[in-house]
């Protein structure tokens, strides 16, 4: 696969995952998660470990995370043959309110040749710090 085609693939899967995640459906996001996936939030305390961590937070989300639309902003692909990391920031909206975050998604080439994201690590752009 080409640097290109890799690239393309990387950002329709991350689209595609978003796009339902902030219609309130997880799933797509699920199944783009390796079984030895991690996670950094930050409204979590610490980071998630493993596949059914993910599942159990998300799960208690569905349906519950509604945004009118968003914007994957200055997507960057770093990749090799197997591996891919995907940096960007996602602005969110929900009426007259704007989300900002960024995001940093790492992605593996698995055994069937399938890209799964082996950790994910979000922010906020701007957090308050007290």
């Amino acid at each position: 696969m080409d640097k290109l085609t890799i690239t393309e693939t990387i950002i329709a899967l991350e689209t595609a995952a978003l796009d339902a995640w902030l219609k309130g459906n997880p799933s797509p996001y699920l199944e783009l998660y390796s079984k030895d996936f991690t996670y950094f939030d930050p409204v979590q305390e610490k980071r998630l470990d493993g596949w059914d961590k993910i599942k159990e937070l998300y799960e208690s989300m569905r349906g519950k995370v509604k945004m009118d639309k968003f914007e994957i902003i200055n997507p960057v692909v770093q990749q090799t043959d197997t591996m891919a990391v995907l940096t960007y920031n996602l602005h969110s909206y929900s009426g007259e309110t704007i989300w900002k975050e960024n995001c940093t998604e790492v992605y593996r080439l698995e055994e069937n040749n399938k890209w799964k994201i082996i950790h994910s690590h979000w922010s906020l752009t701007k957090p308050v710090v007290d």
